[in-house]
C-alpha cells in the first residue's frame, strides 16, 4: 500500500543519512559530489538493519485497551549475515529462541507464552543497531500503524520480503493477530503478509509457520471491511500458489464456506465483493486437488445461484447507470460464471439457467462496449459455453440481429484472446446453420444481410487477420489449424450462402420491380461475398495441406 505522507520513521532515517553524509575530498575536481538529494534518489536498497527494527517496534505487549495481564514475549535477533554494511549486535531481549546467526536461519520462536511473566515497560532500555533506536515493544497504536504501513510496502520488494521472514516478521504478526483487538492492527499485519504470499519463498514460510495458516481463515470472521478485503486476498494467493492443498484444507469446513458466500451476497463494498468473488474464482479454476475439496460443497450451498444473483444486480446497475468503479465486479463475477460453465461436472446448472442466458445475451447487445470490453469478451465464451451444453437455444437466437451485431463488434476486443476468437466464431457458426435463407421472406432476408453488410469492413478485417493467423500456425508446424478452424469455415460458407441467395432474391424483385423494397448496399454486399469466398478458399487449401 502507499502511504500519503512520509512517516516520520523515514523522516528520522533521511536525517541520520545527512547527517551521516560527508563529501569525497579524493573526487576529481571536475566530477564534483552529488548533491545529498540526488544521493538519497538514486539508492535502492533498504538497510536490513532498518527493516528489523521495524519489526521489533510490532511486538506486541497488550492485547487489549483494558490492560489485562496477558503481553507478549518475543526475540528478534538483530544480526543479518552477509551484509558487510549492518553492525553485528545481540539482542537483549526475553525469550529463549533467537534467529541462529552463524547460518542466518530462522529457528522456532516462542511469540505467546505466559502473558504475566516477563511482561516489559515502555520504559525499558533499548537497543540500537546500524544507528536505529531499537524502541521497546509497548508503543502506541498510532506508532504502530505507522511502521507497519511502512512495513507493508517495503513487503512488496522480493528481496525484503525474504529479509523479513527471516527475522520472524511473520511470528512476530501472528501474535498480533492473536491478541490485539484492534482491526487496523489485524488489517495492517494481514496486507503485509499478503505482499509477503506475492514471493515464493515468503509464501512457503507462511504455510509452514505453525498455526499461521488457521489463523488466517479466521479472519474472515471479522466484521471489518478492510480486513475482509486483505484476509480475502491472502486466501486467493494462498489458492493460486504451486502449494494450495494447506489453504483447500483449511477452507474446508462447511461454516467457513458459507462464511465466504455470505459475504459475497451481502456486502454492500465494491471491493469486497471483487475480493470476495476472486477468492471464489480462484477456487473454481485451482488445481484439481483444490477443486476436488471445495467445489461439490459450495455447490451444495448455491454457489450457482449466488453468483447469478450478483450478476443480475450488476446487470440491471449496467443497464440503468454507467457508474466505473463497477466494472471490475462485473468482470470478476462474469469469470467466476465461465470458469463454473466450462467444468465437467459443474456446469448444468449454470448452462441451464434461461435467466442467466438472457442477462448474458442482454450484455452482447449493448450499444457501448469500450468500458466493460473485458467483460463482452468473457460473457462470449460463458455463451458459447451454454451453446455447447444446450444446443436448442441457439435456434431461439438465430433472428435476433442486435446479437448478431453485437457478436461481430467483440471481434476487436478479443484480438489477442484465441479462447474468445474460437468462442465467437462457435457461436456465429451455430446462428447461422439455423438460417434457412431459402425459405426466409424477402424483407426478413434483406434485414438480415442489411446487418452483414452493416459490418461489411469489420468482417474483411476479421477474415483478413484470421487468414493471416493461419499461415502463421502453418509456418509453425502446427497441425491442428483445421480443427480449430472448423467453426469458422462453417460460419464463413453459411454467410456466402446467405449473401448469394439475397443476391439472386434481388435479381428477381428487379425483375418484378420490387427493388424498392430491398436495403443492403449492393456495392458492400458484393465486396463482403468476395472477401467471404477468398477466405473459404484459403481456409480450405491450409486444410488440405495440412
Amino acid at each position: 500500500m502507499a502511504l500519503d505522507t512520509v512517516p516520520a520513521a523515514i523522516e528520522e532515517q533521511e536525517e541520520i543519512d545527512e547527517e551521516e553524509w560527508e563529501p569525497r575530498l579524493d573526487a576529481p575536481a571536475h566530477h564534483p559530489s552529488a548533491p545529498l538529494d540526488e544521493l538519497f534518489e538514486i539508492s535502492t536498497t533498504v538497510d536490513p538493519g532498518y527493516i528489523i527494527s521495524l519489526i521489533r517496534k510490532l511486538l506486541p505487549t497488550n492485547a487489549s485497551d483494558n490492560h489485562t495481564s496477558h503481553g507478549v514475549d518475543a526475540c528478534v535477533d538483530s544480526k543479518v549475515a552477509g551484509n558487510d554494511h549492518v553492525e553485528e549486535s545481540s539482542a537483549s531481549l526475553y525469550g529463549d529462541e533467537v534467529l541462529n546467526s552463524s547460518n542466518n536461519t530462522s529457528e522456532s520462536m516462542n511469540i505467546v507464552q505466559d502473558y504475566d511473566k516477563n511482561a516489559r515497560t515502555e520504559g525499558e532500555n533499548e537497543e540500537s543497531c546500524h544507528g536505529f533506536n531499537l524502541p521497546s515493544n509497548s508503543v502506541g497504536e498510532e506508532a504502530w500503524e505507522e511502521y507497519g504501513c511502512i512495513l507493508w510496502d517495503l513487503a512488496a520488494s522480493k528481496t525484503n520480503a525474504e529479509l523479513m521472514v527471516e527475522n520472524l516478521v511473520l511470528e512476530v504478526l501472528l501474535a498480533n493477530l492473536l491478541v490485539s483487538q484492534s482491526v487496523r492492527v489485524k488489517e495492517i499485519s494481514l496486507g503485509i503478509i499478503g505482499n509477503l504470499a506475492c514471493h515464493e519463498v515468503p509464501l512457503k514460510h507462511v504455510v509452514s509457520t505453525n498455526g499461521l495458516v488457521e489463523i488466517l481463515v479466521d479472519q474472515l470472521f471479522l466484521d471489518d471491511t478492510q480486513c475482509l478485503c486483505e484476509a480475502c486476498r491472502l486466501l486467493t494467493l494462498g489458492l493460486q500458489s504451486c502449494e494450495p492443498i494447506p489453504w483447500a484444507e483449511a477452507l474446508q469446513s462447511e461454516h467457513i464456506l458459507c462464511r465466504i458466500l455470505w459475504i459475497a451476497e451481502n456486502t454492500l463494498n465494491l471491493q469486497l465483493i471483487e475480493k470476495s468473488v476472486g477468492l471464489l474464482l480462484a477456487i473454481i479454476e485451482g488445481q484439481l486437488e483444490v477443486v476436488h475439496v471445495l467445489l461439490p460443497p459450495l455447490m451444495k450451498l448455491s454457489l450457482p445461484s449466488i453468483l447469478i444473483n450478483l450478476l443480475t444486480f450488476e446487470m440491471g446497475k449496467l443497464t440503468s447507470e454507467r457508474i466505473p468503479e463497477r466494472y471490475s465486479v462485473l468482470d470478476v463475477v462474469l469469470r467466476a460464471i465461465e470458469a463454473l460453465s466450462a467444468l465437467d461436472g459443474h456446469s448444468h446448472e449454470i448452462c441451464s439457467n434461461k435467466e442467466l442466458f438472457i442477462l448474458a445475451c442482454d450484455m452482447v447487445k449493448l450499444t457501448d462496449k469500450v468500458e466493460v470490453a473485458n467483460s463482452c469478451v468473457t460473457v462470449a465464451v460463458l455463451i458459447a459455453n451454454i451453446l455447447s451444453d444446450a444446443t436448442d437455444l441457439a435456434s431461439e437466437i438465430s433472428q435476433d440481429l442486435p446479437f448478431l451485431q453485437g457478436l461481430l463488434d467483440i471481434f476487436p476486443f478479443a484480438s489477442d484472446d484465441l479462447e474468445a476468437q474460437s468462442a465467437l466464431w462457435n457461436i456465429i457458426a451455430r446462428l447461422l446453420l439455423h438460417v434457412r435463407e431459402n425459405e426466409m421472406s424477402q424483407s426478413s432476408l434483406s434485414q438480415y444481410v442489411s446487418v452483414l453488410a452493416s459490418k461489411s469492413d469489420l468482417i474483411e478485417d476479421i477474415l483478413l487477420d484470421y487468414q493471416l493467423d493461419d499461415c502463421s500456425d502453418k509456418d509453425k508446424g502446427m497441425t491442428t489449424s483445421c480443427t480449430k478452424s472448423n467453426a469458422k469455415t462453417t460460419a464463413i460458407r453459411r454467410l456466402i450462402s446467405i449473401l448469394d441467395q439475397w443476391i439472386v432474391s434481388k435479381d428477381s424483385a428487379e425483375e418484378n420491380n420490387m427493388a424498392g423494397e430491398l436495403h443492403p448496399d449492393n456495392v458492400s454486399v458484393n465486396r463482403l461475398l468476395d472477401c467471404c469466398r477468398k477466405s473459404s478458399k484459403c481456409n480450405d487449401a491450409s486444410c488440405f495441406m495440412d
